[in-house]
């Protein structure tokens, strides 16, 4: 077996070893050309023909490959879920590669490969072709809408002679101004001096270190001067140097289509009119139920009726207040329609089945979905199930996932990718997570409404709130081919927005709140649902990458935003960084916790606070998690009304402090601090062992919503902060009523 694809896995951060890199080459440079052959192979070479377009001759030569490390697709150094099961089947494929001498423009290059077994037979590739491309000035490919800004002479297109492949130009960066938004990022707010792109990816954990994001967007702010953004209106990959190479410029470099043109939105004014100017071509916000801003509980070992139940007890046993439930866990992790342990008859065609069709034995994992429902609307609470976007096909699929696969690929509603053969063929999963598994074109609305409609029952008759749509970073490849003819190079960044909208559509068809709970997205996200920031570990500096996260995606547009808890990976926290977590949690707009899934083994690390309390041994926190869990029940009448204010006037609900105060450059010294609406201003601890932190307060005044103590701003202050506190303060005339919130506990507020 040898096997060389030109694109590659589709990995936008690794290079696999079968593929050439760079997928199209520069002229000037050269290529590595690789092979993935099994064992019996004992050496290769590459047939490289090079054909001039003025037909003056060309030139053959033959090329030796030398033996390398296999790359397993790149997960080898980027994580993930099962990378290591991989990269032990990827060593036993033995990998080669070559490099080509400097590439000419102006002519194709066409190449195969022979592999020379050791029992003496040679096996050859098909040929493949190429051209080399160059750099060329190309004045009219970036069209401006609004005040021009690219720089004179800056913008090349990189054209192979027959279809330009990129675009590249340059914006003005002056003195003083900070560029930031790009989607939800960990790293830092303020990119300048940075480079990164806009590639949706699942990036399992690190994403600050890694600064890569399962939400990026190609629009920014520019704060600190005049006032402006931008926006590259595209959804292919866009690469940004904010400063890094050159500090006068920011570098963007954009794939593009044939025709080699790129939109460029340019907005002016204060960061609320960037931001309205943004959401007005990409779809904005609309206002969730207000159950949405009370506290979600969740946990993957939480997967039998009888363990929910039990886990809302507790919340109702400690006082706890709990307005959603998420189950991950709930299905048969297979159909990811029906419940676990349920009785039902396969329908051949992959028909939808309705309530009536299920048994639900006494002794299975859920007895009583409707029951359990119903009992959970009656403590006032909503129940929200798990999704993924794939037809899991590892391993082999039967019963009703055989005949949905069956009915997927009669019905034409899967996302297809080029074969090698001729033609294409249903597209298969080459992350790691679920491989393999076939992937509805949810893009589509007649394909999304064949997705949906298996989920119906589940909303219509069960009576479900919303869904978790987790995992939606999984097109990869520039070749796949969406039912609108769309290729993936142009599909894969926007998969993820039409995936919470087809759900949002079901929903809505119900008569339902469009509540959904997404990691991935992409610009048009801020129109459907509310996301979290993915999985992350449980540690201090994951803790200030989610908040991170939270500030850049509210300046992108993101409305209702939450992480988990103090993380949801590796051993539980301790109890103080689960503490200051829980505080500043109480002040996003999604407060939820979670905890994945550890196989049961004791001892448990579930995120609640009674486990926590429990493996910390700190009797602080059941008390403390109780006094912020009412709190935020307290402060949802003032989260309602800023959200509609934020629905109507743009200005973000988590409020990174630069949007009210533009001007003032202390705003980017003020790490981990926003407003919150309006009139709150939080400063939450990030660091462990300190019970004091320094806020910058801006211009105004301001009050200590615990001490009911009054302070100017204009400056940083040191403010108290005990294990029990968290600094926060209104701006002064605020409503009475908000500080009434935090009186309301005996902590008085004046």
């Amino acid at each position: 077996m040898i096997r060389h694809r030109p694109a590659g896995s589709g990995h936008p951060y690794s290079v696999d070893t079968e593929q050439r890199w760079p997928v199209v080459p520069e002229a000037g440079g050269t290529a590595t050309l690789g092979l993935r052959a099994d064992a019996g192979v004992v050496s290769a070479t590459c047939t490289l023909e090079w054909h001039p377009d003025d037909d003056a001759g060309g030139s053959t030569i033959e090329l030796g490959l030398e033996r390398v490390a296999t790359s397993s697709r790149g997960r080898m150094t980027d994580g993930g879920h099962l990378a290591s099961a991989a990269a032990r089947q990827a060593r036993a494929v033995g990998g080669w590669q070559t490099t080509t001498p400097a590439l000419s423009a102006g002519g194709r290059y066409r190449y195969r490969f022979s592999a020379h077994h050791a029992d003496g037979r040679v096996e050859r590739t098909r040929w493949f072709e190429f051209r080399a491309a160059r750099w060329m000035p190309t004045a009219g490919a970036v069209v401006e809408h609004g005040i021009a800004r690219v720089i004179s002479g800056s913008v090349e297109t990189l054209y192979d002679g027959e279809r330009a492949w990129r675009v590249r130009f340059a914006l003005p960066l002056g003195e003083g101004e900070h560029v930031t938004g790009f989607g939800e990022r960990y790293d830092a707010v303020d990119q300048t001096g940075t480079s990164l792109d806009s590639v949706v990816f699942e990036q399992y954990k690190s994403q600050g270190a890694e600064r890569k994001t399962y939400m990026p967007m190609p629009f920014a702010h520019v704060v600190g001067g005049d006032g402006w953004g931008f926006h590259v209106d595209t959804s292919r990959r866009v690469w940004f140097d904010v400063g890094e190479a050159d500090a006068t410029r920011i570098a963007v470099d954009a794939e593009c289509g044939a025709d080699g043109a790129i939109l460029l939105r340019l907005f002016d004014g204060l960061p609320t009119d960037v931001l309205r100017g943004f959401l007005d071509g990409v779809g904005r916000a609309t206002e969730l139920p207000s159950w949405v801003f009370r506290l979600w509980a969740s946990g993957n070992e939480w997967n039998t009726q009888a363990e929910v139940m039990r886990q809302m007890d507790l919340h109702a046993e400690h006082d706890i207040p709990v307005g959603s439930v998420v189950i991950e866990a709930w299905s048969d992790e297979s159909t990811f329609t029906a419940f676990r342990d349920a009785e039902y008859e396969v329908t051949g065609d992959g028909a939808p089945h309705r309530l009536a069709d299920f048994t639900f034995p006494a002794e299975g994992a859920w007895p009583d979905p409707k029951g359990m429902t119903d009992e959970l609307h009656r403590r006032d609470i909503r129940l929200h199930l798990w999704q993924i976007p794939l037809l899991k096909m590892r391993p082999h699929p039967h019963g009703q996932l055989a005949a949905d696969a069956a009915a997927a690929i009669r019905e034409d509603v899967l996302i297809r990718e080029s074969d090698p053969r001729g033609g294409t063929r249903p597209y298969r999963n080459r992350g790691w997570w679920f491989p393999l598994g076939l992937m509805p074109d949810l893009t589509d609305e007649r394909a999304a409404r064949w997705w949906t409609e298996k989920r119906r029952y589940l909303v219509d008759e069960i009576g479900i709130d919303g869904f978790k749509t987790d995992g939606g970073e999984h097109a990869w490849g520039a070749e796949l081919v969406y039912l609108d003819g769309r290729r993936g190079d142009e599909g894969n960044n926007v998969f993820p927005v039409a995936y919470a909208a087809a759900y949002g559509d079901l929903l809505r068809s119900s008569g339902k709140a469009p509540v959904t709970f997404s990691r991935a997205g992409f610009a048009g996200s801020q129109a459907h649902g509310a996301f979290w920031a993915g999985d992350e570990n449980s540690t201090w500096e994951a803790f200030r990458w989610s908040l991170n996260a939270g500030l850049t995606a509210a300046a992108s547009g993101i409305v209702y935003w939450g992480w988990d808890i103090a993380g949801f990976s590796g051993d539980v926290p301790p109890a103080e960084l689960y503490l200051r977590a829980v505080q500043a949690a109480a002040f996003v707009p999604v407060m939820q916790y979670h905890s994945e899934f550890n196989h049961h083994r004791t001892p448990s690390r579930d995120r609640t606070p009674w486990n926590i309390a429990e493996r910390s041994g700190d009797d602080r926190v059941i008390p403390l998690f109780r006094k912020y869990a009412q709190l935020r029940e307290r402060l949802v009448p003032y989260l309602v009304r800023s959200a509609a204010e934020t629905v109507a006037t743009d200005r973000p609900l988590m409020r990174p402090l630069f949007f009210e105060w533009p001007d003032d450059p202390g705003v980017w010294s003020a790490e981990a601090q926003w407003l919150l609406g309006d009139d709150l201003l939080v400063a939450p601890v990030i660091e462990p062992g300190v019970e004091s932190r320094t806020v910058y307060l801006p211009a105004g005044d301001w009050t200590d919503v615990w001490t009911g103590e009054s302070t100017s701003g204009g400056r940083t202050v040191s403010v108290e902060a005990p294990i029990d506190r968290i600094p926060v303060f209104a701006r002064n005339g605020a409503d009475a009523e908000l500080l009434e919130v935090f009186a309301a506990d005996g902590e008085t507020a004046g």
